[in-house]
């Protein structure tokens, strides 16, 4: 895994916003109301976000974690339209989709893509998938045709063995994410890789109250060692509405962006030490709960400024989460090609967010590549060897060599 960050996250909610000097009307409910079956999906996928997060976060230890869990989920659920037996009962359980049929869960997709899409029009939200497969294999045609239909999949035949293929499917996730992800895919494509099927998510709003840009200011950020390093802090140089609600052990604040529709909601544990046991106690229900008790107050705000690019493999987290069968010879996608024998061979994630006075940008991108589980027989000289240059009818060696590095 590679991971790169210029900064840290919150130190203290204190957080100042200069109003942007704009009119704007505040959203204060959805364009619709949800469907069941997108109730069901939202729950499902801020379960799944909860789980997958506390995963990672164990993997990673104390480095940064960022990640964008519905753009993992997306990607996952294309791929489950391809799967059966007991792969789709563990890719159920995994991603939390149990009691909910799958017409419900695409169909629940397909209409939540539009509303995240056209919520706010004072922020900019991306959100796109795309299926890239070897040419010289046949996939089911329904596995495409609901992919195309429910998660509005760009779906393309492209040959793996061409210069170009790596380059054509990362300029698509360049293009989606709006640059901030470059590429997902690595070039050349590894010779067993069948397919990807990718999501790509990008975000940029500005907050409704901008922070102050003169009055941003080095300040102290305590380390989980309790040394302190000094952080990029801005502030607004007056109160400003924020939604927050705090215990004896916990603050949250609510910044919105925009219209309001989008927020960031940050949790600050009361020591920086106790980050851990706060990530550890972060579920649906009790997010739900903390949540649920902000309520709006006028407060002086600061906040670190910070940019973080960050990258993982996900087969691990999503093994302990229930779905190793997916990854393993066992996988049953016969509903994505019917003779069977492939399996998912790594869940990539990228993901990148930049946090400043105006606003937030943030992007991710997910690759779920397909393997078959035997490869026809291949000679791939990747290594020392040894040449023979002869005559064969004769016998006659010509010439001999030795490769160490070509």
């Amino acid at each position: 895994m590679r991971y790169i960050a210029t900064a840290v996250l919150v130190s203290t909610i204190g957080v100042v916003v200069a109003g942007c000097g704009e009119s704007f009307e505040t959203i204060t409910e959805l364009p619709r109301q949800l469907s069941v079956a997108e109730g069901k999906l939202i729950a499902a996928d801020n379960r799944f976000a909860f789980e997958l997060f506390r995963a990672v976060n164990q993997l990673e230890g104390d480095k940064n974690v960022f990640i964008s869990p519905l753009s993992v989920a997306m990607a996952l659920g294309m791929a489950y339209n391809g799967a059966g037996g007991a792969t789709q009962q563990a890719m159920q359980q995994t991603l939390s989709l149990a009691g909910m049929s799958l017409q419900e869960v695409n169909q629940a997709y397909h209409d939540l893509i539009g509303l995240l899409r056209d919520l706010d029009p004072r922020v900019e939200f991306l959100l796109a998938n795309s299926i890239w497969y070897r040419d010289t294999w046949t996939f089911e045609q329904g596995f495409i045709d609901l992919n195309r239909q429910y998660f509005d999949a760009e779906v393309t035949a492209l040959d793996f063995t061409s210069p170009a293929a790596a380059p054509t499917i990362n300029a698509w996730v360049n293009d989606a994410t709006r640059g901030k992800i470059p590429s997902i895919v690595p070039d050349p494509i590894p010779a067993d890789i069948i397919m990807y099927l990718i999501d790509a998510i990008y975000f940029k709003g500005d907050w409704t109250y901008q922070f102050d840009r003169s009055r941003t200011r080095d300040a102290p950020f305590t380390l989980l060692d309790g040394t302190e390093t000094t952080v990029d802090m801005m502030s607004h140089g007056t109160e400003i509405e924020i939604g927050v609600s705090w215990s004896e052990d916990l603050q949250v604040g609510d910044l919105a962006y925009g219209g309001g529709a989008y927020s960031m909601t940050i949790l600050l544990p009361s020591s920086a030490a106790e980050i851990g046991s706060l990530v550890d106690r972060l579920t649906r229900d009790s997010w739900n709960e903390w949540v649920g008790q902000i309520h709006t107050e006028e407060m002086h705000v600061s906040l670190p400024k910070f940019t973080l690019e960050y990258e993982i493999e996900l087969n691990d987290a999503l093994a302990a989460l229930g779905m190793g069968i997916a990854f393993s010879d066992a996988a049953d996608f016969t509903r994505m090609y019917a003779p069977g024998g492939i399996f998912i061979d790594k869940v990539k994630h990228k993901a990148f967010v930049d946090v400043n006075e105006e606003g937030t940008e943030a992007a991710a991108a997910t690759s779920v590549g397909m393997a078959p589980t035997s490869m026809p027989l291949s000679f791939v000289v990747d290594r020392p060897f040894v040449f023979v240059i002869r005559e064969r009818l004769s016998g006659t060696i010509l010439f001999m060599g030795k490769v160490v590095d070509p």
